[in-house]
């Protein structure tokens, strides 16, 4: 199947951040996610596109009922001796696949209105590395614009609960290594990219062990991997 089909790759895309694609069709393409930039970059826009229209909705405070019904679900408060339980009808098997027809159709909708709505400015992605561990496995995606850095974890990452991860420039002066920020222990996260790091003066990215929390005194506690940061 050509994943990276524009139709088909805004579809999965889609579903992914709308969180309808499950199970391991999710997992799937999440690994795809790792191996095809363009699924990634599409993946991202997204992303960006859905949340900044979620980010223009008004909130809505819910009525008192609704926060007293939650209480009760949770065993919180008793409910009162007066109110009696309606049953309701489980429901058929036809009404879940009307159910996932329509969000699929949904889907399908996004894709084809996609053209027609206003573009999101997409990143441009000046230079990437990737950390790997002594094995040569993938555990990080580092991606630099001229403002942010992009970082994913991969599914070959085994985290330590009680420590953290931190990203550290290394500059080619052999001055002191700056910290960058924590990195996802899965998932990704997204850092501000400091003026310090210019491509010219960066003799790698390095990754430390740190206290939750990160470094306690500024300087790396126990470097672990060391990544070249290669201009694309």
């Amino acid at each position: 199947m050509n994943y990276a089909k524009d139709t088909l790759c805004n579809a999965l895309a889609a579903e992914y951040v709308l969180g309808t694609l499950k199970g391991k069709a999710r997992q799937r393409y999440e690994t795809l996610m790792m191996e095809n930039q363009t699924i990634r970059e599409t993946t991202w826009l997204w992303e960006q596109h859905l949340n900044s229209m979620g980010e223009g909705l008004k909130p809505v405070t819910p009525p008192p009922a609704v926060w007293t019904n939650i209480q009760q679900k949770l065993g919180w408060i008793d409910k009162p001796d007066n109110v009696v339980p309606l049953i309701k009808e489980k429901p058929s098997g036809k009404f879940w696949q009307v159910l996932a027809g329509l969000s699929t159709a949904a889907v399908l909708l996004l894709v084809l209105l996609l053209p027609f709505t206003k573009p999101v400015v997409e990143p441009e992605i000046t230079s990437v590395a990737v950390v790997t561990d002594q094995a040569h496995q993938p555990l990080w995606l580092i991606e630099l614009s001229d403002t942010h850095i992009f970082t994913r974890a991969t599914s070959n990452l085994l985290p330590q609960v009680n420590k953290d991860y931190e990203l550290w420039m290394v500059p080619s002066d052999g001055t002191a290594p700056i910290s960058l920020g924590l990195l996802p222990k899965n998932g990704d996260i997204q850092l501000i990219r400091p003026p310090q790091l210019v491509l010219a003066g960066v003799s790698a990215l390095a990754v430390s062990l740190e206290p939750l929390g990160g470094s306690p005194n500024g300087s790396p506690t126990e470097v672990l991997y060391i990544s070249p940061l290669t201009k694309v």
